[in-house]
């Protein structure tokens, strides 16, 4: 019998909430955190909004043994939901005899790309001379999963995905997996994203952004918001779990990976990929169809991905496909590029946990062409066996996570 892999913490910072349990409210309250950006000058661009985490001080998150000297945003970030998430797990700090057996798997994009470009605009301000960088070490992705490693004390498996969207959704899947296979005991996987200049402005360069507030799934929706965020889970075997008297959110049932070999930035139209993507997960989970109870878009709400997913979605759930609700809480928190995977894994497992389904907010008008339920009236009290998460990113890297319900015998699904 395959291991059962179950969700014992959990950590995140995000626009609409600092912590775990005011991400729950912030969620069933329809909260957005799109507004506009402070982060950097966005004078000129299509859009002057976006999904920033306000007023974030690492020192108020990261312990005072962790020095955050030299680190960059997305460092702090990482540390601070990190640290959350193994003090939700009662695992902080983490014990001498599991470092050994513990790993980390990040995925993300930006790194410390924001303070790259603050030493660029020294240099140039300053013609190039006494131009110091010290955040050198923090300025490539992977730094991230370094300082998680060395601030927690791991010797385990290592990793960093950067596979843009889905980047934070691919590192839960693959811990999972380590786990199963026997290379780690226990693994600290997510994503986190920082903004910077360079990433808002290619996406209004692509005019893939909403110059307003994002619209998933509405006639009208004109782009994305973007956003920022860390999201980070901790992952163990039930065994390991039960014999430590650990709370269990949830169990990781299975996910999917596939690519659309079609275009770097566009969907594949007929979403071959988005649909392998959900059948190898449902696949691999050993569900069918009538065991999901809840589906968390991609939900971007650029015109032709959010047509895309609804399509998939049908293609693969058939006639259920319209009494599942679905709903894209990107609306919410905004589009978290590397980190959104995580941050939606999250949100998954908390509507499991708490018994309830995210809304789709800003919705105004239905389009012919997405036509499922996208709870657009609020939140609702739901019991959920199980949820699947879509993470579609660019270059048609997509993955598919499921999550069970956790249940004392039997299948997580029963």
């Amino acid at each position: 019998m395959k291991k059962r892999i179950v969700i014992t913490g959990m950590g995140t910072l995000n626009a609409i909430a600092h912590n775990l349990s005011g991400f729950t409210k912030a969620l069933q309250g329809g909260v957005c955190g799109i507004e506009k950006i402070d982060l950097f000058d966005t004078a000129g661009f299509r859009s002057q909004t976006g999904g920033q985490i306000k007023n974030f001080v690492a020192p108020d998150y990261v312990p005072r043994e962790i020095s955050v000297e030299r680190m960059s945003r997305a460092d702090k970030l990482a540390l601070a939901a990190t640290v959350e998430a193994l003090r939700d797990a009662g695992l902080y700090p983490l014990p001498e005899a599991l470092k050994e057996k513990t790993g980390v798997a990040i995925g993300g994009g930006a790194g410390g790309l924001l303070e790259g470009e603050e030493f660029y605009k020294d240099y140039l301000k300053n013609n190039g001379k006494n131009a110091k960088f010290s955040t050198l070490s923090s300025l490539f992705c992977a730094s991230s999963t370094d300082r998680i490693a060395s601030a927690v004390g791991l010797t385990g498996p290592k990793s960093t995905f950067m596979t843009a969207c889905s980047a934070g959704a691919t590192a839960i899947g693959y811990a999972r997996d380590l786990i199963l296979s026997g290379h780690a005991s226990l693994m600290i996987a997510g994503g986190v994203e920082p903004m910077s200049r360079l990433t808002f402005a290619a996406f209004n360069a692509l005019k893939s952004v909403d110059p307003e507030t994002c619209r998933p799934f509405d006639k009208d929706r004109a782009g994305l918001s973007l956003g920022e965020a860390s999201a980070i889970m901790v992952l163990e075997s039930l065994d390991s779990a039960l014999s430590r008297g650990a709370n269990i959110y949830g169990e990781v049932l299975g996910y999917g990976i596939t690519c659309d070999s079609f275009h770097m930035t566009a969907p594949d139209e007929q979403a071959s990929g988005a649909i392998r993507s959900m059948q190898a997960a449902l696949k691999d989970s050993g569900l069918s169809i009538k065991d999901i109870d809840y589906i968390n878009a991609h939900g971007t709400a650029t015109p032709v991905n959010d047509v895309t997913e609804t399509k998939a979605i049908k293609e693969v759930f058939g006639k259920r496909a319209y009494s599942i609700p679905v709903s894209s809480t990107k609306s919410m928190h905004a589009h978290t590029l590397g980190a959104s995977g995580a941050l939606e894994g999250i949100v998954s497992v908390l509507a499991l946990y708490d018994g309830f389904v995210p809304p789709t907010i800003n919705h105004r008008e239905a389009d012919p062409l997405c036509d499922l339920d996208y709870v657009t009236s609020g939140s609702r009290k739901a019991d959920l066996r199980a949820v699947l998460s879509n993470s579609f990113a660019f270059g048609g890297n997509n993955t598919t996570l499921i999550f069970g319900r956790y249940a004392a015998r039997g299948a997580a699904h029963e």
